[in-house]
């Protein structure tokens, strides 16, 4: 299983997150840093097409965006056991914090925060989760996901067929009011196929992730350890885990820059610290190219046909095979790896990252920036 993540806030900092690089020729070839201007430019146009935004509102919220991040990690450290989660209110503008005591709220507020009583602490609403997770074997196939809804302030469990998610919640052992079982249509699925950009053993096809040192990470159900890497780049897994996690990272005999490929160009990428929940996300897939959402939820757990992943970002950016692996990031800040979802690029869909500071301490790796 994997670790759990900071379960904190719903939607990243900035407003850009997940780009899967193409091809490591294309990073390379974009190894000169893009300038401000040039990053700027390539995020906030993809926040246009798919939020809907003008290109004054896209600025003024990634400025938003940044500044709710930071003020979260600094109130949520600050409240400790009264912290109930917290968002970005992309109509306000503002973070959201939500409380268990009015002292609390009063931090909030005085932290630059808007404050929420709620029911639940965070750690109470992962305490639940977590019991979800030690009972994922029992789930059947019809039993699709499972997350914290910091908003809703409760644990949502979503399956194809609701008798089927009930069932599950009952053999955790997990009652009261807390969770939230809700029908979906959805399948989550990998999204590994064979094609282009780089070649697993020859056939199956992912997109690269971030580059660190000595390769790049990406998705473990890429590829097994000892698995071979060709194409654009040589190299093979020098390490992998799926199901339980979705991560891996691949070691090259080339340097990887440290950019992310747009519709128009390359994102710089800065650092990987963690975008707040409700915050917009872009990403960049070698199957379907560059595409944003927002963050939905941390710390979901996914039911695939190959096992359970757990830990994962939630988003409602749109994803297709092949678009496994790529780089999720909010601004300048890596996010995670693309892992799986449902739906398209044609009709929307939901996505799941694998998020990218646990690879890195999982393999003792450092992040390639710009």
């Amino acid at each position: 299983m994997a670790t759990r993540p900071t379960r904190r806030t719903v939607f990243g900092s900035l407003a850009v997150a997940a780009v899967l690089a193409t091809a490591m020729g294309q990073q390379q070839a974009a190894s000169a840093s893009p300038t401000g201007d040039a990053q700027e430019k390539a995020v906030q146009k993809a926040m246009q097409r798919d939020l809907g935004l003008s290109a004054d509102q896209a600025e003024t919220r990634v400025a938003q965006e940044t500044k709710a991040a930071k003020t979260e990690k600094s109130l949520e450290r600050s409240l400790g056991a009264d912290y109930a989660g917290s968002w970005f209110d992309a109509k306000a503008g503002k973070l959201v914090v939500g409380v268990t005591t009015q002292k609390a709220a009063a931090t909030v507020r005085d932290g630059g925060g808007q404050p929420l009583t709620l029911t639940r602490s965070a750690d109470q609403l992962d305490a639940t989760k977590a019991k979800l997770d030690k009972a994922q074997a029992k789930a059947s196939s019809k039993v699709a996901q499972w997350y914290v809804d910091v908003r809703a302030n409760k644990v949502v469990v979503q399956g194809t067929d609701v008798a089927a998610a009930k069932a599950f919640v009952k053999k955790a052992g997990v009652t009261g009011s807390a969770v939230e079982v809700a029908k979906t249509s959805q399948v989550p699925q990998t999204f590994a196929q064979g094609g282009d950009p780089y070649y697993i053993n020859g056939s199956a096809r992912c997109s690269i992730g971030f580059a660190v040192s000595g390769g790049f990470v990406t998705a473990g159900h890429c590829g097994t350890t000892g698995s071979s890497v060709s194409g654009s780049v040589s190299g093979s897994f020098a390490g992998s885990s799926f199901p339980g996690n979705d991560y891996a990272f691949v070691r090259t005999s080339t340097a990887v820059s440290g950019t992310v490929k747009t519709s128009s160009g390359s994102v710089a990428v800065r650092g990987s610290s963690e975008a707040a929940i409700g915050s917009s996300i872009c990403r960049s897939g070698s199957t379907t190219g560059w595409h944003c959402g927002t963050i939905q939820a941390r710390n979901s757990t996914v039911n695939y046909a190959e096992g359970s992943v757990s830990g994962l970002i939630r988003t409602s950016v749109c994803a297709e095979p092949g678009d496994s692996g790529g780089s999720a990031i909010s601004g300048n800040q890596a996010q995670g790896v693309t892992s799986g979802g449902s739906g398209n690029c044609s009709s929307g869909g939901t996505t799941y990252f694998q998020p990218v500071n646990e690879i890195l301490s999982v393999y003792g790796l450092t992040l390639t920036t710009s």
